[in-house]
């Protein structure tokens, strides 16, 4: 049965979860409502009326908030209960610094191979990308444009550090949901085309140069944000751009 006031309605129903998994689905319920901002920073999580929504016991939920606390993204406080995490501008910082080192090797390594099929996938991707775009579909552009960088990842077939990489995912995409507008959709497509215009010219300093000015451009419109928005975040007044020693070069 669901509270009257209904504060977690856009989770699931009761009975959506399967008996054998009901730590894991709860888990990954409330991290996609966290990272999607549906359960915004700062945001006080009520157990009992999550419990009630989700149709489970108190302890898939107590495990799934202490396995999100680890993740970073909800804070427990003992005799006071949990809270969605602010978001850390200088845990993204540090994220978006490996994605920098990670990417630029994954393009060299992607362009010394001239893999056919990854230039299909790109090309298949920036045509969705437009497409999402055309429709101001915010969220739908987010997952293609996670998987453009994911495309490019995979060239270099490095599972572990992948799986570091989406570990710390996660406060990178609630930080980047925050900036995404009409100017900034038009302004990552350019940034991507610039990216798949060295690839496809084969030019690894012309692409490694675009994806590094990508990545530098969404850091810099995140400080920005960070600045004018501080209640969503830890540390927001101290990355304001013109502070702070971003980019890295």
């Amino acid at each position: 049965m669901k509270t009257e006031a209904g504060p977690y309605d856009f989770l699931p129903a009761a009975g959506t979860f399967s008996r054998g998994s009901v730590t894991v689905d709860v888990t990954n319920t409330l991290r996609h409502a966290i990272v999607t901002l549906a359960l915004p920073p700062g945001m006080t999580l009520d157990k009992s009326a999550i419990c009630a929504q989700l149709g489970v016991s108190r302890f898939p939920v107590s495990e799934a908030l202490a396995r999100l606390a680890e993740e970073g993204l909800v804070d427990i406080a003992p005799q006071r209960g949990s809270t969605v995490s602010l978001v850390k501008i200088a845990d993204v910082r540090e994220y978006m610094l490996i994605r920098k080192g990670l990417e630029s090797e994954a393009l060299r390594v992607l362009i010394g191979k001239h893999d056919a099929d990854v230039i299909a996938a790109l090309h298949a991707n920036m045509a969705a990308q437009r497409e999402a775009a055309s429709r101001d579909d915010a969220e739908t552009f987010h997952q293609i444009d996670v998987d453009f960088h994911d495309i490019i990842f995979r060239t270099m077939r490095l599972s572990k550090v992948k799986a570091i990489i989406d570990r710390a995912r996660a406060n990178l995409d609630r930080a980047r949901r925050m900036i995404i507008t009409p100017r900034r959709l038009a302004l990552t497509i350019a940034e991507h085309q610039a990216i798949f215009d060295g690839i496809l010219a084969a030019n690894a300093p012309q692409a490694i140069a675009a994806i590094r000015a990508h990545i530098d451009a969404v850091m810099v419109e995140l400080f920005a944000f960070a600045a004018d928005h501080a209640e969503h975040f830890a540390d927001g007044a101290e990355f304001a751009p013109e502070k702070d020693d971003f980019p890295f070069g």
